[in-house]
């Protein structure tokens, strides 16, 4: 199942079309926050799928039932582009778990690439809801290495996948690989090039927040 945040009209629009946008997107403050908004919208978007349990909660006028989240949440993440988009979950699932995985593009002289995984720090993942973000989805080979990776921590009891931009392709590559995941996108793009980008899409996420890579 995915969930496309483009697909109804929201002020996360906004945000998506200013991420996009070739000349706004310079400014990397802004681009970082508009990533951290996209997270937290997401955030606010996977909350509603959780299991609640009612809690009673003093005020200083009497006690107040509150429905608050009763599993156990971890907050995974790809580095470096992720960075900002986990941070804008983390807001909002701020009482989370978090997990790191460092992984990037090993590109071969014909033009292909492998996932090249360097480093995992996690927490327990048993029983857990783990959501898994990453700021762009294109092929799906970074996501389904983590998660092979993550699964020798423990079994969650759910997956989430949260992008800010996806291809139909990598959304199809993770369901593949992972039918009983959820994929949360920002936006899901057509189309993805020789070199394996996603288009329109918005660029390199990790460099236009963080600056250009050697």
């Amino acid at each position: 199942m995915s969930f496309n945040l483009a697909a109804t009209n929201t002020i996360a629009n906004q945000f998506i079309a200013e991420l996009r946008h070739v000349n706004i997107q310079q400014d990397r403050l802004r681009f970082r926050r508009n990533l951290e908004r996209i997270g937290e919208i997401l955030a606010y978007e996977i909350s509603k799928t959780l299991d609640y349990h009612i809690v009673a909660t003093e005020t200083p006028m009497g006690i107040a039932d509150m429905s608050v989240p009763s599993q156990r949440i971890v907050l995974a993440t790809i580095l470096r582009a992720g960075l900002p988009f986990h941070q804008g979950m983390l807001h909002y699932f701020d009482h989370a778990d978090n997990a790191f995985i460092s992984a990037y593009r090993r590109n071969r002289k014909d033009g292909s690439f492998e996932i090249q995984l360097d480093y995992i720090s996690t927490p327990d993942l048993n029983g857990c809801v783990l959501i898994l973000a990453d700021p762009m989805l294109a092929t799906g080979a970074s996501i389904n290495i983590a998660l092979k990776e993550l699964a020798r921590f423990g079994a969650p009891a759910k997956v989430h996948i949260a992008a800010v931009i996806a291809s139909t392709d990598g959304v199809e590559a993770v369901k593949k690989a992972h039918p009983a995941a959820q994929i949360w996108a920002g936006a899901i793009d057509e189309e993805l090039t020789a070199k394996f980008y996603i288009v329109p899409g918005l660029g390199d996420a990790g460099d236009l927040a963080f600056g250009e890579k050697r």
